[in-house]
């Protein structure tokens, strides 16, 4: 594009023939923010599909659908979301992206990682380009990942809600720290090219339009009386992972009660979310594991924990659970990302009481075909009691929010070395409402 000011029109209407149009204008595509654009329409009706669709010139783009949120506290049956991400373009193919473009949902959340910012010689597809560092660098890696038809397809299919996690800026960064001891001022630069880069991407509001490197992308979405959904940031605002990073036992260090992985503002906001909320259901929708797990699969005499997940701010777990105890808060539904597995589990008090569930979704394309279990999954099973599940395919996990109960289907692909990969149902859980468990 020319760094110029291109004028974009846009049309909403009731109908993908565009026989009703609802809302019209024009607005302006800025080379300061990449030639992107981002409408924001009022008085559209409640809980119904609408298209859209942008034109520019002699080109016009392709229809998009979105559904609209019905009135908070109206009366609901059913909600249905996907919840994925984890979609490194180097390690294969999108067809999961396929299926839930064919789903019927009134919304897909993305946990994060939507790009990967490292190198992979060796993958099934390359990434054009060298690591992105600078603000060209991100737009470039967007504009490959974007270009993949099936992940257009589920881009025009449903309305996103969206948060990242690591890899839209820097493996495990935490606050102003990057991966590779980079000084914090600089490290911040870097932020601040992936935070802009990131809001002319992705579906966001003006609210999210970042300053400097910081951006606001946590935030709560209701729906209806049935379903409230509270979108986490476990990246700006944490400490920096204790004990060095990666998967260790505890050191002193990441059992002091000061941890945070939320920050003191993002923390007071959940909590009081959670405690006020007078939804059926109670959704925490977050990057990284929440529930203690002990990656033990040999010989180790003490139990091993990532320290980029909440078990490196165990502190942080144990003032939400008792939290949620304390305020008899019930109906809590965690989705969670990262870790390229499927895993069921129940979130345990330190009394050993069930009080929530949390489903961790695979990857769309991480860690490439995977396989149905991991070498040492029995001794995993074996010291996790809590939990109920896992699964080493990639996928993406499927949710209902009913009156009675919460279903979640972990949807898996044979394989994603090929454009081709066929998907299907690995597992399905219940949640019966009120009870903490799963079946």
């Amino acid at each position: 594009m020319p760094m110029v000011t291109a004028p974009v029109t846009y049309e909403v209407a009731e109908d993908e023939n565009f026989n009703t149009i609802v809302a019209n204008g024009e607005t302006q595509a800025l080379p300061e923010l990449g030639h992107s654009v981002h409408v924001e329409i009022t008085g559209l009706k409640p809980a119904r599909p609408y298209w859209y669709r942008f034109i520019a010139g002699r080109e016009r783009s392709a229809t998009g659908r979105a559904r609209t949120m019905p009135h908070p506290g109206s009366g609901l049956d059913r909600v249905r979301f996907v919840a994925a991400g984890c979609q490194n373009y180097e390690n294969g193919y999108y067809a999961a992206y396929r299926g839930i473009a064919g789903e019927e949902l009134d919304f897909l959340w993305h946990y994060g990682d939507y790009i990967y910012e490292g190198q992979n010689k060796a993958g099934i597809r390359q990434h054009v380009g060298e690591e992105p560092y600078s603000l060209d660098d991100y737009r470039l890696r967007y504009a490959q990942y974007k270009m993949d038809a099936d992940l257009q397809a589920a881009h025009a299919a449903h309305s996103w809600w969206v948060t990242w996690d690591d890899h839209e800026t820097d493996n495990n960064w935490a606050g102003d720290r990057g991966q590779d001891g980079t000084p914090s001022a600089i490290f911040n630069l870097r932020r601040q090219a992936a935070a802009q880069a990131y809001y002319e991407n992705m579906p966001l509001r003006a609210t999210s339009f970042p300053h400097g490197p910081s951006i606001q992308i946590y935030r709560q979405a209701k729906y209806g009386d049935l379903l409230d959904a509270h979108f986490l940031d476990t990246r700006q605002y944490r400490m920096d992972q204790p004990c060095g990073d990666g998967f260790k036992p505890a050191c002193a260090a990441a059992l002091t009660r000061d941890r945070s992985i939320l920050g003191a503002v993002e923390e007071k906001w959940l909590f009081e979310g959670l405690a006020k909320s007078p939804s059926r259901w109670k959704l925490i929708a977050n990057q990284v594991m929440i529930m203690p797990l002990d990656r033990r699969t040999g010989n180790e005499s003490a139990p091993i924990w990532n320290m980029d997940s909440w078990a490196g701010y165990s502190a942080n777990r144990t003032r939400l659970l008792n939290h949620i105890q304390k305020n008899k808060v019930k109906n809590v539904i965690v989705t969670t990302g990262d870790e390229h597995q499927n895993y069921a589990a129940e979130l345990r008090g330190p009394k050993g009481d069930a009080l929530g569930i949390e489903f961790v979704a695979t990857s769309i394309s991480t860690g490439g075909n995977g396989s149905d279990m991991r070498p040492g999954n029995d001794r995993i099973m074996a010291n996790n009691p809590h939990l109920k599940f896992t699964n080493d395919q990639r996928g993406y996990i499927l949710c209902e929010a009913r009156r009675e109960a919460w279903t979640t289907e972990l949807k898996v692909l044979d394989r994603v070395d090929t454009p081709e990969g066929a998907l299907s149902v690995r597992r399905k859980f219940t949640v019966p409402a009120g009870e903490s468990k799963l079946s």
